[in-house]
């Protein structure tokens, strides 16, 4: 890809069945300050149709990603998530609602999965200093979403 000279050493590579560009889409309709940056087509080599889009690049938020049409091989599981790093509880719920909207799934300890298979932790800032406290750690362990208050309280007990 011609933009990928310009991606940092290390970046995610996600592998979708053929809805890259419908992942890519909802991705930055969830994230300010996000863009796609470049695509890649299909030259009838690769999986997928002729002419359709193999790879996109992408940015969210300052983390630049790429998107590949690989086909049904490989899915996704929660070995690997990214985190969402949320400096108020309006955060976390933000992206707690749009992740898991249209097919999402909860998990536990702000962990969710989206429509498409992939794992996010939904994550307070202040979530390693208020679990170091044990009753906060416990609370935290009865979440879905993270609710910051009633760690702060748990936290004060």
């Amino acid at each position: 890809m011609s933009g990928f000279a310009d991606f940092p050493r290390i970046s995610p590579f996600l592998w979708f069945d053929q809805n890259a560009a419908e992942a890519v889409d909802f991705y930055l309709s969830v994230f300010k300050n996000s863009r796609r940056l470049d695509e890649v087509r299909n030259s009838g080599d690769a999986p997928g149709p002729k002419g359709g889009v193999l790879t996109i690049a992408f940015e969210l938020d300052g983390c630049k990603f790429t998107a590949l049409n690989g086909g049904p091989e490989f899915k996704f599981n929660e070995a690997i998530s990214l985190v969402i790093r949320c400096d108020s509880q309006e955060e976390v719920d933000y992206y707690w609602s749009r992740l898991t909207a249209g097919g999402g799934k909860e998990i536990q300890c702000g962990w969710l999965k989206d429509k498409f298979g992939l794992s996010w932790q939904v994550t307070p800032a202040r979530l390693p200093e208020l679990i170091k406290h044990p009753q906060a750690f416990r609370a935290m362990l009865n979440m879905k979403k993270i609710d910051i208050g009633e760690l702060e309280r748990a936290a004060e007990v």
